[in-house]
């Protein structure tokens, strides 16, 4: 199956850009694209004092745009989307298909006190459950950026069959090189895919302090090596995903045997 990350910086209300990138993508016969974290919406720390009506219309604005053009280019896009719900703001991830659409809360929110999402958004704090789907029998799981740093994130990942990890995210400052041994650790322990959508672009807090978005998107596989991986600019990763492949490092590390040996699965 060949899938896309697309690295971009907060999106204009226009759906002209994402509909060049996907004409681009429908005649590369891919199948699902993956957007980076707040290009939907503006980034959070803008968010924080932007009218909730405000972070609503841009919401709703940029599903519809996603509906259209799912429908008329046949794919599947997982971006993430701040809805707003009765007066509050939930940080979730959108899934539009042609024929249909899905949300899923993220679990873990950042909580630092300069980056504090978990105070701001109304999502409720329980039990993980790592949320699935499936599309042309490959299993995706959605683990957002945060979240990867969590094991409990990770140990439905046997139990459920998941084949691919799809990693939106908005990492910024000197973490790239901790992003990178992060997710290649998680792919090789796993025997998955990981695709990672990392944002662009610079936020400037009141201070004239810089956030600079790396970009730096890639595709790690199943022996945790990194396949492909993109700059700092916006770019689009399109690349092909092999069930011979993660058939092979299954059967030869077998983590998920050895588990099952001993009555987890």
């Amino acid at each position: 199956m060949t899938i896309a990350a697309l690295q971009l910086a907060t999106l204009p209300m226009s759906g002209a850009k994402l509909d060049y990138y996907f004409r681009i993508c429908k005649k590369r016969g891919v199948k699902l694209v993956l957007l980076s974290e707040y290009a939907l919406n503006s980034f959070f720390k803008e968010l924080e004092s932007t009218p909730k009506s405000m972070i609503k219309e841009q919401s709703e604005h940029k599903i519809r745009v996603l509906k259209e053009l799912a429908k008329s280019y046949d794919l599947v896009v997982v971006a993430p989307i701040v809805r707003v719900k009765s007066n509050k703001l939930y940080k979730a991830t959108i899934k539009v298909a042609p024929k249909s659409v899905h949300y899923y809360n993220q679990q873990f929110l950042i909580n630092y006190k300069h980056w504090n999402e978990e105070r701001f958004f109304d999502n409720e704090i329980e039990k993980f459950s790592l949320p699935t789907f499936s599309l042309d029998g490959v299993k995706f799981g959605i683990i957002n950026g945060f979240e990867l740093h969590f094991d409990i994130a990770f140990e439905e990942i046997f139990q459920k069959n998941v084949d691919v990890v799809l990693t939106p995210s908005a990492s910024t400052f000197d973490s790239s090189a901790r992003w990178i041994e992060l997710l290649k650790m998680r792919a090789f322990t796993h025997s998955i895919y990981i695709l990672r959508s990392n944002r662009v672009g610079v936020y400037k807090n009141k201070n004239e302090l810089e956030w600079k978005f790396y970009g730096h998107s890639n595709l790690v596989n199943p022996w945790g090596e990194v396949e492909l991986s993109l700059g700092h600019q916006e770019e689009i990763l399109i690349t092909t995903i092999c069930k011979d492949e993660l058939n092979s490092a299954r059967k030869v590390w077998g983590w998920k045997r050895s588990l099952s040996k001993r009555g987890y699965f």
